[in-house]
């Protein structure tokens, strides 16, 4: 946040948000979904459940699908308006990509129109 790379921070934000969410505990189907009030746990932490913890290519993984969720979306953004955002999408990919040590692989360019 500091060198201001924005690129950067935006991709680091999102993953951390992906990671967050997939280590997120399903919700038990079998709980009841309403009751009483004076049934409610009570007292701080009361309804809290531990994170699930993910294991190093669970994380991989993640990291992997948000590199790639931003070329898609990059591949996708093709008329001339948008190629600035279709570039900001490739140097988030980018970030993410060089976490998983894959900095050597191409990635796709705009073409130009």
């Amino acid at each position: 946040m500091r060198s201001g790379d924005k690129a950067a921070v935006s991709a680091l934000r999102g993953a951390l948000a992906a990671l967050d969410n997939a280590e997120a505990v399903p919700a038990d189907e079998r709980a009841p979904r309403a009751g009483a009030l004076e049934a409610s746990p009570a007292g701080a932490g009361a309804t809290e459940v531990a994170r699930r913890e993910l294991a190093e290519d669970e994380v991989l993984a993640v990291v992997r699908a948000e590199a790639d969720e931003r070329l898609e979306a990059a591949a996708r953004l093709t008329a001339p308006a948008h190629a600035a955002r279709a570039e900001r999408l490739r140097a988030e990919a980018r970030v993410l990509l060089g976490f998983l040590g894959a900095t050597d692989e191409p990635l796709p360019t705009a073409e130009p129109r």
